[in-house]
């Protein structure tokens, strides 16, 4: 017990010596910016290195309040090391009082165990909770696994207590890595925690499988196929930390960007790089990349589908380049003085069709175009008058001869004219009658300029966009919900990965689009990346057993063909409730949720959501036994995605947020309140998927309220 006590007290000296240096880091880059501010010379050098500055200012300013390390290894060699979200030392070339887990030496924390100790004798993990007296935390627990050496094969010490006092508990189990029994105290209590506020980060308690994905290299692209609660996002942006941390030239100068399926969604993970130190990511949507145009249409369900085909692909490519002409009738003349020189037709269809061979971007060709023909006018000129300079082959390019050839040849052309052309009377092929009306505009536009375009239109636009000029690129993308995209949104990505790579998140048994992904493979050629290994995730750390068995129920009527979840957290509560009337039930059932800790998310269908909130807003009333302090409007008690999402202000506790099925994907609650099951899967097409999607969201309680009967996956095997 003495000695116990004497680790947690040394471990708390080590950190408050942790927490003065990280206060003495800030106050010497804070230094930096001003003295660099005032020093640097002028120009491009000061300009870069002004910005580097701010740039390390602004992570240290940005930290979040919180523990500073959270693992500790004792090595063979004699040496030690705190594992944490940042690097701490006294000055630059000190030896660190804080290894940044992303660093090679922290490694083993993640991936040793009794059968490979990977030379560590000690694996330590802390406990921490609230501090008192106005600190931010408090060093409460430790408990120890033996990897090597005194017991090979016992279970972890623990120590736990606050300042003022220390109790011994012993625990079984070390925390999921290789070789450990099961999870030790410490390392379940930081999995469960209720989930309020929005996601965070899992440095502490990534697992062996989530670290080989996290640590892969740069120039690897790698698909996550995770079922519910196996953490394959906090995987994909652990990721994007670690390769930001290890090749930060490479990434900064060519950017890293998250791409999630909606904004609320990435209201939800936004904090977690931050909190790893990594400020400067792009978090956006497949709609905001391409938002070219405000969304002033919307496609019926046929046009959509015909929109995201992957056929479109070619229909548009066919409509760019129709527009070029293979054979011009006329040889182009162009005066110069006393001289003509002419390019004879022929030879400016050999121009044209090698250009055309060479497939560059449309604008692209068409300057090539025109500095092949300028080339050919200078080399009749040269043969006459000797060499010309830079100025007459300027000269030349401004001609209007020459300009009208090439408009002639290669038009200059925008997305919106060529799709407008498209839509107004679609001709391709490759497409039957009826998929052909579904694209006709029903009444068009007397310019393309004035045309109203709808959420798929924008996404065809930035393909003619791409088809004229390449865009821009990224050196890593991380996809998240990727089974959702369709094949032309897959190309929108693989147009800004052509020379980067992607870390694909997803579940095919989450599919809920019209056109969502079958087949791993297959997405993946969509995406530009074909040969990217594909590695399964089964085994999930926060969604309950009660509850994954109960979605596992829905699995062979998905037809998704991916193996089912298991879950390591043994327990759960699922209830079923069969009511009269569903409202009253959602009431009660959210008010028994409010009695315990956590977030409360209520999910119906879409459709019912108004309804249900105005319900649960007068059922939930002040007085009406709402237990005292649940609904006081306490910001840090938020649960997942509440903060400006649906139900938000509408005088529900601030624990309780009212969610359409269409946003659930992706977010997670300590209890899930499920409104009647039966609409949601009669709501849309996938309506199965959807319910999958939703009963995964809970990673403590589920409730089924229903007045209609259960789907029959779910009523077969009984409540």
């Amino acid at each position: 017990m003495k000695s116990l006590r004497h680790d947690l007290d040394r471990e708390r000296t080590h950190h408050d010596a942790c927490r003065a240096a990280l206060v003495r880091m800030t106050e010497d880059v804070e230094e930096q910016v001003v003295i660099g501010e005032d020093t640097a010379a002028s120009g491009a050098d000061a300009e870069v290195l002004g910005h580097h500055l701010r740039s390390r200012a602004k992570v240290f300013r940005e930290m979040p309040p919180g523990p500073l390390f959270f693992g500790r290894l004792d090595r063979e060699d004699g040496q030690v090391h705190h594992i944490g979200r940042r690097r701490i030392a006294e000055h630059p070339a000190a030896p660190p009082l804080v290894v940044d887990w992303r660093a090679p030496v922290s490694r083993a924390y993640y991936q040793a165990g009794p059968q490979d100790p990977q030379g560590v004798l000690r694996r330590r993990r802390f406990g921490w909770a609230p501090g008192s007296l106005g600190a931010s935390e408090d060093l409460t627990a430790l408990e120890d696994e033996h990897l090597t050496g005194v017991r090979p094969t016992a279970g972890p010490s623990s120590a736990a207590g606050g300042r003022g006092s220390s109790r011994a508990a012993g625990a079984e189990g070390a925390g999921a890595p290789a070789g450990a029994a099961g999870p030790g105290a410490i390392l379940a209590s930081e999995i469960e925690r209720p989930r309020v506020g929005p996601m965070r980060d899992i440095a502490a308690t990534l697992q062996p499988e989530q670290d080989e994905l996290v640590r892969s290299g740069p120039a690897d692209s790698l698909c996550v196929q995770g079922a519910p609660g196996t953490g394959k996002t906090a995987v994909g942006l652990h990721r994007a930390a670690y390769l930001l941390y290890t090749h930060p030239q490479r990434l900064q100068r060519s950017g890293l960007l998250v791409l999630g399926p909606n904004r609320t969604f990435l209201s939800y993970i936004s904090e977690v790089l931050p909190a790893l130190g990594e400020t400067g990511v792009r978090q956006s949507t497949v709609d905001d990349e391409i938002a070219r145009h405000e969304v002033r249409a919307e496609d019926g369900p046929a046009a959509a589908r015909v929109k995201h085909d992957v056929r479109m692909a070619q229909v548009l490519r066919r409509a760019l380049y129709a527009r070029v002409d293979p054979a011009p009738a006329e040889d182009l003349v162009v005066p110069d003085g006393s001289y003509q020189w002419r390019v004879p037709a022929r030879e400016l269809a050999a121009i044209v069709a090698a250009v055309r061979e060479e497939a560059p971007p449309y604008a692209t060709g068409r300057e090539r175009v025109r500095a092949r023909i300028v080339r050919a006018l200078q080399l009749r000129a040269e043969r006459r008058a000797g060499v010309l300079g830079a100025a007459w082959v300027r000269r030349v390019e401004r001609a209007r001869p020459v300009s009208a050839c090439v408009d002639a040849c290669w038009p200059k052309v925008t997305p919106e004219e060529v799709l407008a052309e498209v839509l107004t009377d679609p001709r391709d092929p490759l497409l039957d009658e009826a998929e052909r009306a579904a694209l006709r505009w029903a009444r068009a536009p007397r310019s393309f300029r004035s045309a109203r375009w709808s959420a798929a239109d924008l996404v065809l636009l930035d393909e003619l966009a791409g088809l004229v000029e390449r865009p821009e690129g990224y050196a890593h993308i991380v996809v998240d919900e990727a089974q959702d995209l369709s094949p032309m949104e897959c190309r929108v990505i693989a147009r800004r990965a052509d020379f980067g790579s992607l870390t694909v998140l997803g579940d095919l048994a989450q599919g809920t689009t019209p056109w969502a992904a079958r087949d791993w493979r297959e997405q993946l050629a969509h995406l530009g990346k074909p040969g990217a290994a594909v590695v399964p995730l089964t085994t999930g750390y926060r969604v309950p057993a009660a509850v994954v068995d109960l979605a596992n129920r829905l699995l062979p009527e998905l037809g998704a063909g991916v193996p089912a979840g298991r879950s390591l957290r043994a327990g759960g509560e699922v209830t079923v409730r069969r009511v009269g009337d569903v409202v009253a039930g959602v009431t009660a059932a959210v008010r028994a949720a409010l009695t315990e800790e956590g977030s409360v998310g209520v999910i119906a269908a879409d459709a019912a959501v108004a309804g249900l909130t105005e319900g649960l807003a007068r059922g939930l009333g002040v007085g009406e036994g709402v237990p005292e302090g649940l609904g006081e409007d306490v910001p840090e008690r938020r649960g997942a995605g509440a903060s400006g999402g649906p139900g938000e202000g509408a005088g529900l506790p601030c624990r309780v947020s009212v969610v359409p099925a269409s946003l659930a994907k992706g977010l997670e609650y300590d209890h899930v309140v499920v409104a009647e099951p039966a609409a949601i899967v009669a709501a849309e097409p996938r309506g199965l998927h959807r319910l999958y999607v939703v009963l995964t969201r809970a990673v403590s309680r589920l409730d089924l309220v229903h007045r209609e009967p259960l789907p029959a996956p779910l009523e077969r095997k009984g409540r």
